[in-house]
């Protein structure tokens, strides 16, 4: 006789199992029920359909359960969401076997994206009810996250313009056959689903036209033109920017964006800016790397009193580059603000030439040029330039060499060595275990979306552990 064990398909209960017992007490679909029944989905703004006829619409509640528990086992389809609910047991427990089809799920999502942020407010005010997250160190970096577009579907203003002609004669050669239809026969003569889709594509190429008439840009995506290039670790791709503010202590994200800028140094501010709006301050000390530096927006911060620490930038780090190597380096001239002017190596006077604006950033410099430039012995080895040597003196050059001094500070050294062990693991964690390396939709709108439930997610597994050992509040109170 056989002792291995089988399934009985023949077996039958007296009493069935109880709903409670399909998963264990420390599964984490419990704790997501846990979460989202503390939350005032209705307070919250959340669409709620309540309907006396017609069949019973699916709950809020039990819809934003199912996308956060999809989003924390990389389950982000709402066709693959229903399939789950159907298939794994933790969305079978969550939804009492009501498994809602695919078409509720994305109504769902599409009725309440923008107030997906709001859950991810409730993951950070849980953390600090909870005495979990800090206010000491906070870190400041982005990630470039490729679009769901393709880059081979770019178009260049000649590419959409003969695009556009084309499909120009195309629906007109559909529109005389709708007129010669009509005379023919009676009644309506309706336009197909592709001379729609037709009117669509068209509408979506004079749209791209617009943008790039508006922008600098020289090319853009007809289907998705919020997409820029950026570069990602293995190439220039469509993309967008994924910006994020982490905690040392709790290793959860405080606050997240996401951006078209290719460049992160128009960022440090904005992001402050959201942890203040959502804390009412921020940390004592934020660092940031060097694609943070920025003299406009250092400036800014200490306007505001934000506590920074930014690395130096390519410039004052790049061998070639540096003080050390380099004579004649921006920073060997003295900048003399009464006189306001700048001094050389060799006491030669720079001065006054004008002021200007580069960058997105508008980054304002004063700039001093040599006068006595065609004298001095020490030309060609100061500048290259016929002209002679020119300086450019941020306008926020006190607080930049305060922020210098500050980062020669070996405890200030210290924290900003800590800045890629507090956020990077956000960006693994993101990318590996919830593997998430591209966007699903399109638009910056419903990418910031997305990035709100990726953000939310990642919080929530990190909640989780401390909901585990029971240090969670998770109430109003």
């Amino acid at each position: 006789m056989s002792r291995e064990i089988r399934a009985d398909y023949q077996q039958t209960w007296l009493f069935p199992p109880s709903v409670e017992d399909w998963v264990g007490e420390d599964h984490p679909a419990r704790f997501v029920r846990d979460f989202v029944d503390a939350l005032d989905l209705q307070e919250m703004g959340f669409v709620i359909h309540d309907s006396d006829v017609g069949r019973p619409s699916y709950a809020a509640d039990l819809l934003l359960k199912v996308w956060l528990y999809g989003y924390m086992n990389r389950i982000r389809s709402s066709r693959k969401i229903e399939q789950a609910c159907r298939e794994n047991m933790g969305l079978i427990w969550l939804t009492g076997l009501n498994a809602p089809d695919h078409s509720s799920i994305w109504r769902f999502w599409r009725d309440n994206k923008k107030r997906i942020r709001g859950v991810f407010k409730k993951t950070v005010q849980v953390a600090v009810r909870s005495d979990l997250m800090g206010l000491a160190l906070h870190a400041i970096d982005g990630t470039k996250i490729a679009a769901t577009s393709s880059r081979d579907g770019v178009k260049n203003r000649e590419e959409l313009n003969k695009l556009l002609q084309t499909l120009d004669q195309s629906i007109d050669a559909a529109m005389e056959e709708v007129e010669c239809a009509e005379k023919r026969e009676e009644g309506e003569y309706r336009l197909s689903g592709a001379m729609t889709d037709k009117d669509k594509r068209k509408e979506a190429i004079v749209k791209a036209l617009d943008e790039l008439g508006n922008s600098k840009r020289k090319v853009i995506h007809p289907s998705e033109p919020d997409a820029r290039f950026m570069k990602t670790r293995r190439s220039m791709e469509l993309a967008y920017n994924g910006q994020v503010v982490a905690d040392q202590k709790s290793g959860m994200i405080v606050v997240q964006d996401v951006v078209m800028d290719e460049a992160d140094n128009g960022q440090l501010v904005p992001m402050l800016d959201h942890v203040k709006e959502m804390l009412g301050t921020v940390a004592q000390e934020n660092v940031a790397d060097s694609g943070y530096y920025s003299s406009s927006q250092i400036g800014l911060a200490e306007e505001r009193q934000y506590g920074i620490l930014t690395n130096p930038p390519p410039s004052e780090t790049t061998p070639e580059r540096s003080q050390e190597a380099n004579p004649y380096h921006p920073s060997r001239f003295a900048y003399d603000e009464e006189r306001n002017c700048c001094i050389c190596p060799h006491g030669h006077v720079l001065g006054y030439l004008q002021r200007k604006e580069k960058g997105a950033n508008k980054n304002e410099f004063i700039r001093f040029r040599c006068r006595d430039y065609k004298d001095c012995p020490h030309r060609w080895e100061c500048s290259s330039s016929k002209h002679g040597r020119m300086i450019e003196i941020s306008v926020h050059y006190e607080e930049i060499e305060r922020q210098r001094s500050k980062r020669q500070d070996p405890e200030k050294k210290q924290l900003l060595r800590r800045r890629k062990v507090i956020v990077e693991p956000v960006f693994a964690w993101i990318k590996q275990h919830l593997d998430f390396r591209r966007w699903t939709v399109r638009g910056i709108n419903k990418v910031r979306a997305q990035w709100d439930l990726v953000c939310t997610a990642l919080n929530l597994k990190k909640l989780y552990t401390h909901w585990l050992k029971g240090n969670l509040k998770l109430g109003a109170h």
